[in-house]
């Protein structure tokens, strides 16, 4: 298999309630999609959102539906280009009523971030990593310049 990432699938309780979140407060666009299921491009990786019991019956599993900010064993992330834009899309996040895990701080890795998560309890990071490179399409180089 190659080292690569595609997609991303979160099951989620509430599809159009989830949708309506990625817009409104993360400030994404959902690509057109099939009924029952939402992409959305993030520039080489899609977001899929999935109604948790179609996503348990698709995989032959039976579905947890647990929806609490308890940590969870994985958080995803997003990596921007300065301190300042962390604290940016923070003050974004705010103003649309996101729920806040962790205020940005300096951490002990030498970057900046801090936590929010979505309506089904799926933990994003928003990070600057002093060592890396944000390229201009957005990916990201793990080297310096």
């Amino acid at each position: 298999m190659e080292q690569r990432l595609s997609m991303i699938t979160l099951g989620v309780a509430n599809l159009e309630r989830a949708v309506e979140f990625y817009e409104r407060v993360v400030g994404w666009k959902a690509a057109e999609s099939p009924p029952g299921i939402a992409f959305f491009d993030l520039g080489g990786i899609v977001l899929s959102l999935y109604p948790h019991a179609d996503m348990a019956k698709d995989m032959k599993l039976e579905p947890n539906t647990s929806r609490d900010a308890a940590y969870q064993g994985f958080a995803l992330a997003h990596n921007v280009v300065s301190e300042e834009e962390v604290d940016a899309v923070f003050l974004h996040l705010k103003d649309k009523g996101a729920k806040i895990l962790k205020e940005p701080e300096h951490v002990f890795w030498g970057g900046y971030s801090g936590y929010f998560s979505d309506l089904d309890g799926h933990s994003w990071e928003v990070a600057y990593n002093p060592h890396w490179t944000i390229k201009d399409d957005g990916r990201v180089s793990m080297t310096k310049g």
